[in-house]
């Protein structure tokens, strides 16, 4: 009984978060699960995009921008804004830190803890500081009959 109203609350929770994150200019797929522990920058609408069927863990960090830039590059060259892209099917780990200006492709892992702060390509697992590409693998296809 107990583990039903936890499972029902879980469920929830999560779809406001992820109705959160749609209503301050997150773009969000379908068949997304977004941990409520995790956090999502919102500071400029529409530079975080997720698509169909992520899933973004405890503890993990998406950011789109860097205000750190303003100490140490003119602001006209960089206003530290930027856009982070999750195509299909990621998965981001507990912990793992995203950062602006990244896109990762299709059917990618980001291992928990892993920074990442370039591109990923797509159908690889990617682990470290800085995130480096550990596996890659091929997707298997249903051919139709």
């Amino acid at each position: 009984m107990i583990s039903q109203v936890k499972i029902r609350l879980g469920k929830f929770l999560r779809a406001v978060v992820i109705y959160y994150y749609k209503m301050m200019g997150v773009a969000i797929g379908e068949g997304v699960f977004i941990s409520h522990k995790a956090k999502i920058d919102t500071t400029y609408r529409g530079s975080v995009e997720i698509g169909d069927g992520d899933y973004i863990t405890f503890g993990a960090i998406v950011l789109a921008h860097d205000h750190s830039v303003y100490t140490h590059v003119p602001f006209e060259k960089d206003d530290g804004g930027g856009k982070v892209v999750l195509c299909k099917n990621v998965f981001v780990g507990a912990g793992a830190i995203i950062l602006r200006n990244v896109k990762i492709g299709d059917n990618s892992i980001v291992a928990a803890g892993a920074v990442v702060t370039k591109d990923i390509l797509e159908n690889v697992i990617v682990s470290g500081n800085p995130a480096k590409i550990v596996k890659a693998f091929k997707m298997i296809t249903k051919k139709k009959l």
